[in-house]
């Protein structure tokens, strides 16, 4: 670790948020074997915004149903090939967005990709945990979660 970061210690699993695209609470999955972090994302369309290459997508914070989707645009950033735990290889859009992780914002590079089949909807890979992060895989949720009657009203949606 580069000894100008203070480390902040983080489970294996977080609750995490998203704030410059407006998402409040959203489950991850911390993943040391992962590169790059990897986000959920529907309804993917490339776009141009004065001459820039744009994608707008989707997200679903909540595992069950809908609630509360938010509609994101951003600048592309990078293409990447990325190679899954199965070993098939897809090719992603690569965006980047600030994440608060355990009370941190740091800027982190996103790719987007299907991962509704999965239990998170959230990797939080290599290059993220890069500045300050220590994993304790034995804990969960070191951030907090949001208020069970967020988790509830969420999750019927």
């Amino acid at each position: 670790m580069n000894s100008h970061y203070s480390s902040t210690l983080t489970g294996w699993r977080e609750w995490v948020s998203l704030p410059d695209v407006g998402v409040p609470w959203i489950k991850a999955k911390i993943d040391t074997g992962a590169q790059t972090s990897a986000l959920h994302a529907d309804d993917i369309v490339e776009f141009e915004n004065d001459g820039v290459a744009w994608v707008r997508f989707t997200v679903h914070p909540w595992q069950v149903g809908t609630g509360d989707a938010v509609t994101v645009e951003l600048p592309i950033h990078d293409r990447r090939t990325v190679r899954s735990s199965s070993g098939h290889t897809q090719d992603r859009l690569v965006v980047m967005m600030n994440l608060m992780l355990v009370g941190r914002e740091i800027p982190v590079e996103v790719t987007l990709t299907d991962r509704d089949e999965m239990v998170f909807r959230m990797l939080i890979g290599r290059e993220a945990l890069q500045q300050g992060y220590v994993v304790d895989s034995g804990a969960s949720y070191l951030g907090g979660r949001p208020a069970a009657s967020i988790r509830r009203r969420n999750q019927g949606k």
